[in-house]
């Protein structure tokens, strides 16, 4: 097995990499989508990174990663690396005005910033973007490019979909959420699009079907294991990391995998915990911290943090069940611990 590097390198690399075409694809869009969109990504008006304020860039690594492991130049996957991100940005952009989400990586969101129909339509624009990027691959690639691209964006929505409707149903009895539906929710929602950039390296890098499919498997459970990571971090995760206040996610009443766990674990705790949530009455400080304390005490925290590491286990066996080039697999094996590491 070649070195490893360490898993930011490798993610300052790839984003290296692929930001020129990102802005040229931004370029593309109407001047006021244009503005909307570099605000969501962490841009100044002139178009340069503001510190702190981008994501890690982990769909991108993943996209030219998969080119790289099936033996392709990083390059070939540059159009499915920007793909991704547009759709991932699209995503998060609805997805704050879905959820009221009024801070992301400690700065107002889209919504808060432009207002609601000025991101919606931003998004909208990003979604078509990406299509038109996408339809812009070179050879025979283009169309089962664009196919796995639509495959995910049906997924995601569909995911989208389960987690509103999560939010409408009991927090116990016959139709309470169990924490099955949540990791395929979290699978559709999460790892579509990480499954998809993963797969995109290896179509655009001319792979055959069972390297693809390898690859897209090992995004997808990568996207479960970082829905549980997020999920621990959405209730126990530090603000000045978060950009959200601690305890956000319960304060919210928000269903995720800790709670759902916690619940269906029996025992005092969960029967507290259970007792609270059901009175549906707004958790202040003392009662978020309470719930918390709960959550942990049910094994909910343990759960989440257990089924990540389940998960990054079967995405390295799914790498690991095809032949990839050195290199670039123990990049990818490298990124895989890097998820739940902020949280040991």
């Amino acid at each position: 097995m070649a070195q490893r590097t360490e898993a930011p390198q490798i993610l300052a690399r790839c984003r290296e990499l692929v930001r020129p075409a990102l802005g040229r694809a931004v370029g593309q869009l109407h001047p006021w989508h244009a503005e909307i969109t570099a605000f969501s990504l962490g841009w100044d008006g002139a178009g340069r990174d503001l510190p702190g304020a981008q994501g890690k860039g982990v769909r991108q690594a993943l996209a030219v990663l998969g080119a790289e492991a099936v033996g392709a130049k990083a390059e070939s996957a540059v159009l499915g690396a920007v793909a991704v991100e547009l759709i991932h940005t699209f995503s998060l952009l609805h997805d704050d005005i879905m959820d009221g989400d009024e801070t992301r990586r400690q700065r107002a969101t889209a919504w808060r910033a432009y207002g609601t129909g000025p991101a919606v339509l931003a998004g909208d624009a990003l979604f078509a973007l990406a299509v038109q990027t996408l339809a812009g691959a070179p050879g025979g690639a283009c169309a089962p490019a664009v196919r796995l691209l639509a495959g995910a964006l049906n997924d995601l929505v569909h995911g989208q979909a389960d987690d509103l409707l999560f939010e409408s149903r009991p927090w116990t009895g016959p139709d309470a959420v169990q924490p099955h539906e949540y990791r395929r929710m979290a699978e559709q929602k999460t790892g579509a699009l990480l499954g998809c950039a993963t797969g995109l390296g290896a179509v655009l890098g001319g792979a055959g079907r069972s390297e693809t499919d390898a690859l897209t498997s090992a995004g997808r459970h990568l996207g479960v294991a970082f829905q549980a990571v997020d999920d621990v971090l959405g209730i126990w995760g530090d603000p000045e990391v978060t950009g959200k206040p601690v305890h956000s996610d319960l304060r919210r009443r928000k269903k995720t995998y800790p709670v759902l766990t916690a619940l269906t674990a029996g025992g005092p705790a969960a029967l507290r915990l259970a007792a609270l949530l059901r009175t549906g009455e707004e958790l202040d400080d003392h009662a978020a911290r309470r719930a918390a304390g709960m959550v942990e005490e049910a094994g909910g925290r343990a759960a989440a943090l257990a089924e990540a590491d389940r998960q990054l286990e079967r995405a390295r066996a799914c790498l690991e069940s095809v032949a990839l080039a050195p290199e670039p697999l123990a990049d990818l094996l490298a990124l895989l611990p890097y998820l739940s590491a902020r949280l040991r």
